[in-house]
């Protein structure tokens, strides 16, 4: 809270307004809130404490920034790798290639691959400097697997048991960030962490007004506006909501004709039913090539058993 000097170092003005600031967000999510009154103009608490607000009870600024916890441990994340690039640069070596977005993973991982719902294990974790025993939410990494399934990229890798929802519709917060309106109904570019797609805002549901979060009817979304939306794509892409997994659950918009980030988004929830189909068909080819494959080295031994 700056500029306190402006105030004489009131103990009771900086009461009143972190009063009313805890009132204005209660309802913005916010689990831990931090007041420290500054004067930047003096250095008031920013380094040191002041001896003109002895009053105040906390710690400087900057040893509260050097000290307040900013991410959870990455043993509790959901395991999380958008797959950027598919490194095959001869036929012994297949890795998929990108930045963990969260969690961690180690040689021996079960893993599924979504939206295809295809199961692997991890085999080796892969970096310029050699293999790793574990990598951790950030780290630029290649992972090979033991098998040889298709995966390109876009795809998503998970653990069974904590996938990310496959589906095509869905409830999001955008900020439109261009000059020119938002129109529903229009396409657009949308990217979700590697997959690129395309698709529209089929609804604005309302558009919150920033200076008091109240919620407006609104049916386009100007410049610097935020409004609660319902953005339909054209093929199934994988999702998290915002809350739970930030680098899977916010996207952009891109202009299809300047190619220019025109918006951006946190996936809140799902409007429509998540569509598993292609899990299930996938499942299903699976199980069949399983059963040729066998039926295959049973009956013909003489081609050698190469799986088809």
């Amino acid at each position: 809270m700056n500029k306190m000097d402006l105030v004489d170092y009131d103990q009771a003005t900086y009461q009143k307004i972190k009063a009313d600031y805890k009132t204005f967000a209660q309802d913005l999510g916010f689990e831990d809130l931090r007041f420290v009154p500054i004067s930047a103009l003096h250095g008031d608490n920013v380094v040191a404490l002041s001896e003109t607000m002895d009053w105040y009870p906390g710690a400087p600024l900057m040893k509260l920034l050097e000290t307040v916890r900013v991410a959870e441990d990455a043993e509790k994340q959901t395991f999380r790798f958008p797959v950027q690039y598919v490194n095959r640069p001869n036929s012994d070596f297949r890795g998929y290639c990108g930045t963990l977005a969260s969690g961690s993973v180690s040689p021996g991982d079960d893993i599924m691959v979504l939206p295809s719902g295809k199961r692997s294990v991890i085999e080796s974790v892969v970096t310029y400097d050699g293999q790793l025993d574990r990598a951790v939410q950030g780290d630029a990494v290649t992972l090979t697997l033991r098998d040889e399934i298709d995966i390109s990229r876009g795809d998503l890798l998970v653990k069974p048991g904590s996938a990310a929802v496959v589906g095509n519709q869905f409830s999001a917060d955008v900020v439109w960030m261009s000059e020119q309106a938002m129109e529903v109904g229009r396409e657009y570019h949308i990217k979700f962490a590697t997959k690129l797609t395309s698709g529209s805002v089929s609804e604005i549901s309302f558009e919150t007004d920033v200076n008091t979060l109240e919620r407006i009817q609104s049916a386009r979304l100007e410049l610097n506006s935020i409004g609660r939306c319902v953005v339909s794509v054209n093929e199934n892409v994988v999702l998290d909501p915002y809350e739970q997994v930030r680098n899977t659950g916010a996207f952009i918009i891109i202009d299809r004709l300047t190619n220019g980030t025109v918006g951006a988004g946190m996936v809140r929830s799902f409007r429509a039913k998540v569509d598993e189909s292609s899990v299930d068909a996938d499942a299903r080819y699976n199980a069949f090539e399983r059963e040729l494959n066998a039926l295959v080295r049973k009956h013909y031994p003489e081609w050698g058993c190469k799986e088809i």
